[in-house]
């Protein structure tokens, strides 16, 4: 080969790796160029549609939950019980509790969950500081804490399922979850804010699991398993409105007054009329309902005489759901597909650019 024909060649393979790298630099410039301009395009709506944050979801007006109340929680776990009797779940045992609860068999003694999980909806936590000597006390004293799904108004798990397994009722409010439709992909597991939805990692086929407020129950009118034993009404059932106006009632209390605290259903509706019990306010209770306003509301609310951040839930969160900013972001982006549009537009037009370039070399 001569070294006119080498030196050609050369010469046609240096502009050919020219071409390439420079239609990749002006891809990725002109990609987030059209982005961006078809943001500024969407953006530039009208200021009543915000078009980044989407409005927040309000809750049913019949929509149910429960009133957890730590000042009246015992930590008999008789809530954990009856929640795995009414929906069949099998005893959770931990890897810290095999030696002691065998049982010399296959079944365990004890049923003994320390932690949501598969196996458990619904547990009791305790908070302990210093001797541990006053119940309710944040300083040397203890309290407890329920763990369960709390129903949100704008729930993260139903806005990310892709395939609408998770669903939130239009009258109950109760967020749903219907195993036959899901996935797997466990989306709602890491967009809950609170870890309540539970995958079974140790079933072959395995499933989501998460309290359902025992809507099964409710079809027969029959109170949740929780609110139905709970001897105390540390657990009360009804409209969350209801149990909204209940938690204000006990959040103004002092220390020492007399006052009435009801059992099962607020309204005494749901499994019938239940009778109460009087009882002295022993402990300050904190103004903070918990619930009220963290991300957009909760149909389950809790009160507590020990300020939340101690009881391990989370209070750092802002009080609108976190799907008002990711479905508007979405909304915004692909409304009209005008932003896909302008990108491959884009895209289009540096492609065939640079295919032209490369051709006339």
């Amino acid at each position: 080969m001569s070294k006119n024909m080498m030196s050609t060649n050369k010469m046609s393979k240096s502009r050919t790796s020219v071409s390439r790298r420079g239609f990749l630099r002006n891809a990725v410039k002109g990609s987030a160029a059209a982005a961006a301009a078809a943001c500024t395009t969407v953006v530039a709506a009208p200021p009543e549609a915000n078009a980044l944050v989407r409005p927040p979801k309000p809750l049913p007006p019949d929509a149910v939950g429960l009133l957890y109340d730590s000042t009246l929680c015992i930590g008999c776990k008789a809530c954990v019980t009856a929640c795995k009797e009414v929906n069949h779940m099998p005893p959770d045992v931990g890897p810290a509790q095999q030696g002691w609860n065998a049982g010399g068999g296959d079944k365990p003694i004890y049923d003994s969950p320390v932690e949501l999980s598969a196996k458990t909806l619904n547990v009791i936590k305790a908070y302990s500081h210093g001797t541990g000597a006053t119940k309710d006390a944040a300083e040397n004293g203890f309290a407890f804490i329920k763990r369960q799904c709390l129903h949100c108004a704008d729930p993260s798990c139903v806005s990310v399922c892709p395939v609408s397994a998770m669903t939130k009722d239009a009258k109950t409010g109760i967020v749903n979850h219907d195993p036959s439709a899901c996935i797997g992909c466990r989306y709602c597991v890491l967009s809950c804010p609170f870890g309540v939805p539970k995958y079974d990692y140790n079933d072959a086929f395995g499933e989501i699991k998460k309290c359902q407020l025992c809507k099964q129950q409710l079809a027969k009118n029959e109170l949740p398993g929780c609110a139905d034993v709970c001897p105390t009404g540390a657990t009360l059932f009804g409209r969350t409105e209801d149990l909204k106006a209940e938690a204000k009632r006990r959040t103004a209390l002092k220390v020492g007054e007399h006052t009435h605290y009801p059992r099962g259903d607020i309204a005494g509706k749901v499994g019938g009329p239940r009778a109460g019990h009087e009882k002295l306010v022993e402990a300050a209770y904190q103004t903070h309902i918990y619930g009220e306003k963290e991300l957009g509301g909760t149909q389950c609310l809790a009160v507590s005489a020990v300020p939340f951040d101690k009881l391990n839930l989370p209070t750092n969160v802002p009080e609108n759901g976190y799907p008002t900013l990711s479905e508007g972001i979405q909304h915004t982006l692909y409304a009209g597909m005008i932003a896909p549009a302008t990108v491959f537009a884009g895209l289009a037009y540096l492609a065939h650019r640079n295919t032209k370039n490369h051709t006339d070399e």
